[in-house]
Parts: C-alpha cells; structure tokens; sequence
C-alpha cells in the first residue's frame, strides 16, 4: 500500500543523506528509499526515522500522513455487560 509522507522533504532540508538517516535510524539505505517512494513500513521502523529526524513522537504527523499506522483508524466498539 503507498503511503504518503515527508521523510524525504525533511531529510533534504536538514542536508541529510540516505546513508546517514539510515545509521541514525538503525535500518538499511535500502527501507529509507522504500519509504521515501511510499511504501508501507513496520510501526517500529517509523518510530526510528521519526527519532533519527530530530522529531519528537508527538510530531509523527508532520513526517507520516497516517500517524503511526492504520489501526488508529479503528471503530470503537461499545461492549454491553
């Protein structure tokens, strides 16, 4: 699924490379370009980049359009007892 994002934009304003928002981050050059083209990643793995970026996590939507995944967007559910 393609996810739209701001990682790339916010690497390139703080002059960062690939290589190193992927050593601060912990995780290959390989996953920051997958995530920069949109596509979908571990909750784990966005709270890093989120971290490595200088953001704190309060500040996810302004990296990930989604927050910090799909299962925010869950019904509640009223239990009768």
């Amino acid at each position: 699924m393609s996810q739209f994002n701001n990682v790339r934009t916010i690497r390139e304003s703080k002059m960062m490379s690939k290589a190193e928002l992927a050593r601060k981050a912990d995780v290959t050059v390989q996953t920051i370009d997958r995530i920069e083209k949109g596509n979908d990643c571990r909750l784990d793995t966005k709270r890093k980049i989120i971290l490595a970026l200088g953001y704190k996590l309060g500040d996810r939507s302004k990296i990930f359009a989604d927050g910090m995944g799909t299962e925010t967007k869950r019904k509640k559910v009223r239990v009768k007892r």
